[in-house]
């Protein structure tokens, strides 16, 4: 008689002798047991039927959250090699077909999304058609726009019915990102936009990079910052207004560093991202985009600290979309790691920078099946040797990475690069 094949959700899997991160804290315990999508217990013995992972001298930790990108299939498979197990898009189109084809797929990471963005005729980020143009031809012909209240409340009601996970509204004048000039929505149209918004139960993001942008989006109630302003630096008082509002940041300070030309060329040339990224990716991360040298990342940090002692969740994101040469120093999967980097070198510590990408976006976002490590959690997990809860820069030494339960197959290139860590 053949011996009866384990269906996926009955697979028992235990990682064993390892640190554990759950997303908040270290924990005591040093055992994980995942049944088939998700953590069954922490802490427990391993169960005679499981299939055992020995993780001594490794951390085990959630499955990263990028909170902003703007990704296709190709990305999200990328992210899903470096241990993020979910992208925060942040505009793009997705149909219904393609959207339940990623939820039912585990070799790519998962996917949310706002659907397009609230902004204004010829507005950000509808510059960029004149570099592509099969972008132009998209924003002549399809792109939306929006120019009174009543279109952003019929914008946001379209976007809600086809799936938006939350909304997106762009304020950006393009000061700082080398178009300078661009029209922007009114205040009432973006009020507009924010309470259709609310009314639905809906979160809204802000794309700002300005000062005043920035006002302007706590003002009129959103919930969250889509970017750190960096064309001045902070007033106490505006510190003390985003606090009080309550809002989220998403700095994308690898972003603002390549915006302010400093490329990621240090991050191509470590063989733990050269192994997982193609020829085009590599290149475009070791480029910068270098629209807005003017600018100091001295007081983009000084602002981040500023905005930590007062209580402000600050959620990491990257804003990468694509391998173009207006758009370098970003990689799908990479950034993230570079983003936790320059989070510690602003000033958070690295227990802090990996809540920024675990549990804070997911609370957050009302993810509350991922984020943590906890029973009757989703699997979404990535092993790492070594202490990023030391050193934030181990979160790039991937030994394994869990989705829905399901171990990414490991590819010539990951066997090569574990061999050679270990001799």
């Amino acid at each position: 008689m053949k011996e009866k094949i384990k269906l996926a959700e009955d697979i028992v899997t235990a990682i064993t002798n390892v640190r554990i991160f759950d997303g908040e804290q270290e924990i005591k315990e040093r055992v994980v047991v995942i049944k088939g999508a998700y953590i069954q217990a922490v802490g427990s013995n391993a169960p005679s039927e499981a299939k055992v992972i020995d993780g001594q001298g490794a951390t085990l930790m959630p499955g990263l959250i990028d909170s902003h990108v703007h990704t296709d299939m190709d990305g999200l498979r990328d992210a899903l090699k470096f241990g993020v197990t979910t992208e925060l898009e942040m505009m793009g189109r997705w149909s219904a077909k393609q959207r339940k084809k990623i939820s039912e797929q585990n070799d790519i990471a998962d996917l949310r999304s706002p659907g397009m963005g609230v902004t204004a005729k010829g507005g950000h980020p509808t510059q960029y058609a004149s570099k592509n143009w099969a972008f132009r031809i998209f924003v002549r012909f399809f792109f939306p726009s929006v120019e009174t209240p009543e279109d952003a409340v019929k914008h946001v009601k379209k976007e809600i019915s086809k799936g938006a996970d939350y909304i997106k509204i762009f304020i950006e004048d393009g000061t700082c990102v080398g178009f300078p000039g661009l029209p922007t929505l009114t205040d009432d149209v973006v009020k507009a936009a924010i309470d259709e918004s609310h009314r639905h139960n809906k979160l809204t993001i802000a794309h700002v990079t300005t000062f005043d942008a920035t006002e302007r989006a706590i003002d009129a109630g959103i919930d969250g910052l889509g970017h750190l302003f960096f064309d001045r630096a902070h007033t106490p008082e505006l510190i003390d207004k985003i606090a009080l509002s309550g809002v989220f940041i998403i700095p994308t300070l690898v972003t603002i560093s390549s915006a302010l030309g400093n490329s990621a060329a240090i991050l191509a040339a470590d063989e733990r991202v050269k192994a997982r990224l193609n020829p085009e990716w590599l290149e475009s991360l070791a480029r910068s985009m270098n629209v807005y040298p003017q600018g100091n990342l001295a007081d983009v940090y000084t602002t981040i600290r500023a905005l930590h002692a007062e209580g402000v969740d600050i959620l990491a994101g990257t804003d990468v979309s694509e391998p173009t040469p207006t758009l370098g120093g970003l990689a799908h999967g990479a950034s993230l790691h570079h983003e936790l980097q320059l989070l510690v070198a602003a000033g958070l510590t690295p227990i802090e920078a990996l809540r920024s990408a675990t549990s804070v976006p997911a609370r957050r976002f009302g993810l509350t099946d991922r984020g943590r490590i906890i029973p009757d959690a989703l699997a979404d997990m990535v092993l790492v040797d070594g202490n990023p809860l030391v050193d934030i820069s181990n979160t790039l030494s991937i030994r394994s990475v869990w989705h829905r339960g399901v171990e990414l197959q490991k590819t010539p290139a990951d066997n090569n690069q574990a061999l050679n860590a270990s001799t």
